[in-house]
Formats: structure tokens, sequence, C-alpha cells
């Protein structure tokens, strides 16, 4: 206990640099101003009548990992609300499109206990659920202290983050035995959190291969597949700085031998849109920019696709895929979601937060592993040359896919009698 005392006691003197520091994420647009408030503990609606399940996700790709899972929740007690929290303003505008009726998103708290508390005290959630591995102490101690029962589902931990938690045994050992149940992604991480105090631990699988596939404005897929035309095309999904740099020497290792080839970049951090667009300027390529209003035209070479929401549309529109974030230092992004929707899947030697998947998908010759732009541009040229070695292996992404499904239902399975003992609402309920 005494680091977490410890720990509250900077959260709570250290106010002001917690002021400065949420005054730059909104100066940044990284915080949404008509909402800051709810950063603060202080809820923008009211609690919806009878039971409520409280599920929280850091990000987008939590938060997408965690859309099935509440669905299912929501079928197995009709009476139920379910609150979400997120910490960005992606994932809070994707929850806003997604979530399905009862349901609905806040932003999650800065851990700071008396926020905290505020954010408990009108929320009073019958039950909670932490989806992978953001941990928030005051949050999660605070919720054990009031006797919620708490959940760690799809639980998610490297290697180095649990040598690195072994070094303050006390601290992670006082928040992870908080949930009276952690179900991780694999065997090896359950191993690691066992290591670390929590109790009991079970692995079911890897919430992410439930997913849904993402959604598509399927206006907007005609309108896109009418400007591409019969061009050759790839897709680079979830891209960083160093990922960019890769894909424009690859674009210019191929565009001789395939001509009109078009390039499209979905950047991880869509407000990046205009740094990628000038970055590219100074080498030579021509772009379109789709969060300016660009369409695509033959004059062409990179499409910069910085938009919200819209991957699905993407993967749709091109089905070679590079999975950005894999090239080192970021772990790569979910190829789960481009296998769905017709794929073939190249990624770097970087899979570390999708480790388990990515080695069904190369059980299944499933992937194409690339270590820099040389070999990408001939692993690109392939797909594009043989049409069917690149159906096959989409075919065989896909099937990994759908072999996974199940794992939502084994996760439902282990929180039903945490569902099982919410108390009775109307099933009417205002959400």
């Amino acid at each position: 206990m005494v680091g977490l005392t410890i720990y509250r006691g900077l959260t709570e003197i250290s106010g002001p640099l917690i002021d400065m520091y949420m005054q730059r994420r909104l100066n940044n647009g990284k915080e949404d101003p008509d909402r800051i408030a709810e950063r603060r503990g202080i809820p923008s609606r009211k609690r919806p009548e009878g039971p409520l399940a409280w599920v929280h996700a850091a990000s987008v790709g939590e938060a997408q990992s965690a859309l099935s899972l509440i669905s299912k929740m929501l079928r197995t007690r009709i009476d139920l609300h379910i609150l979400i929290t997120t910490g960005t303003v992606t994932s809070a505008k994707l929850l806003e499109e997604r979530l399905p009726q009862r349901s609905f998103h806040q932003f999650v708290p800065v851990d700071r206990t008396r926020w905290v508390q505020r954010f408990l005290d009108h929320w009073e959630p019958n039950m909670a659920v932490w989806i992978e591995s953001e941990f928030w102490p005051n949050l999660i101690t605070q919720t054990k202290a009031r006797n919620i029962p708490t959940v760690l589902a799809n639980g998610r931990i490297s290697r180095k983050s649990a040598a690195n938690w072994r070094l303050l045994p006390g601290f992670i050992g006082d928040i992870v035995s908080a949930f009276r149940l952690c179900l991780a992604q694999t065997d090896e991480e359950a191993e690691r959190f066992r290591a670390l105090g929590a109790n009991p631990v079970k692995c079911v699988g890897n919430l992410k291969f439930s997913a849904a596939a993402l959604p598509v404005d399927s206006t907007d897929l005609k309108t896109l597949k009418k400007q591409v035309g019969e061009r050759p095309l790839w897709l680079a999904a979830s891209t960083h700085p160093s990922d960019e740099a890769i894909v424009a020497k690859t674009h210019d290792l191929l565009k001789k031998s395939f001509p009109g080839l078009l390039t499209i970049i979905v950047p991880r951090h869509p407000s990046r849109g205009q740094q990628i667009e000038k970055e590219f300027a100074t080498k030579g390529l021509r772009t379109s920019r789709r969060g300016a209003g660009g369409n695509i035209t033959l004059a062409d070479d990179i499409y910069i696709a910085d938009t919200l929401g819209e991957l699905g549309l993407f993967y749709r529109l091109s089905n070679i895929a590079f999975i950005g974030g894999s090239m080192g230092q970021h772990g790569g992004h979910n190829p789960l979601e481009a296998a769905q929707l017709d794929c073939a899947i190249i990624h770097g030697p970087d899979m570390a937060n999708f480790a388990t998947v990515a080695q069904q998908l190369a059980k299944a010759h499933a992937r194409t592993e690339i270590r820099d732009a040389a070999t990408l541009a001939k692993s690109i040229a392939q797909f594009l040359e043989d049409g069917v070695h690149r159906q096959d292996a989409a075919a065989a992404a896909s099937k990994v896919a759908e072999s996974n499904t199940a794992v939502v239902d084994a996760v439902i399975e282990e929180l039903k009698p945490f569902l099982d003992a919410l108390p009775s609402g109307s099933s009417d309920a205002r959400a």
C-alpha cells in the first residue's frame, strides 16, 4: 500500500501540472472542448435507472474489441445499460457511430482521487470490465474499495512490461489483485499476470478475433471504385512516420513496373494528414488528401485517407494491405481487420502487440513478413502480378479470423456469474 499512497499523494499535489497538460492536449486537438469536464469526473448525462455495467477501453483498438462484448452483454441482460469510457477523441467518435442501444460513452476521468470519486459517485456502476492493459491505480483501487466487482478482459502484458512492473511488486500487486477475475489473451500473458499477483487468471483467447468487420459506407465505396478504375493499387494501413518513409520508397520502386500505380495511406493518427502531404511533396510524389475533400485523380501517386473511422472502406477498396506500426517500436496493429475483408496481408517484423495472431497467420501461410522497402515492393509486386496467389493468401487469412470468432462467447461465459448477480431493473429504462 505504500506505493499506492505515494502515487495518490503525487497525483493530488500535481494538480496544476495536470491542468497544464490537459490544456496542452486541448490545444493540440487531443481533447474534446465540449466534454473536457468529463476528464475531471463531471458527467455530461444522467445515470440510467437499473443495473449499469462499466466497460473501460483505452483507445480505438480496445474500443473496437469491446463492441462485440458490449453487444453480447446487452443481449444477456435485457435490463442492462452499459457505460463505456475511453481516453481519446478518436475512440469517442468511433463509439458514437457504432454503440448499440442501451450503451453510451463518457471520457475516463484523469487518475486523480477526487475526480475518480466524483465519477464513481455519479455512475455507481454495478460491475466493471477493463479491456487489455491500461492500469490506472486510483481508478482501479477506488472501484475495489466500493466493492464493485471488476474483471480484466482480454488482458495483455508484454514480457518487458511485466519485468518493469516486477520492480514495484507491492504497487502492481495491489492493482492486479483488485480484479476478481483476469482473462488473459495468451497462456504466456496469463502466467505473467499470476506472477504479478492476479488471481484467478484464465486464458480464453483474444477478444479481437471476435470483433465485427469494420463498417463501410457503400456509396463512398462505389464512388472510390469509380475514381480508381483499373489502376493497380495497394494500401498501407494505420501508418506511423517510420512506415511512411518506407511507403514512399516502395512506391518509387514499383511505379516503373506498374504504370498508374496508386498507393493509399491511412495514417494511424488522421491529424497528421497535412504533415504527410507536405513530406511526400518534398519527395516529388503527387498526393490528394481525403481530409481536405480531395478525390482520387489520375495525377495522384498517393491518396492520403486522413479521416476517422473509414479503414473498413479502404480495406474493401484495396485487396493488398500492409499493416503499419510493424517495422519496430510500435508492436504492429490488428491484422484481423484486414483478414476479415479479403486482403492479402503484409507486415514487418514487429507484431509484438498481436504476436499470437501473427503466429497463427504465419502457420496458415496467410501473411508475408517484410523487413524494408525492397522486400515490401517485392511482395506487393507478386500479389499484383498473380491474382490467384493474392486470393489464396487472403482466403487463408480469412479462415484464421473466422476460426476464432467464438472468443467473445467464451468471455461472456466467464462474465455470466457477474451479470447474473446484478440487481434487477426495467428493460425499457432510458439510456
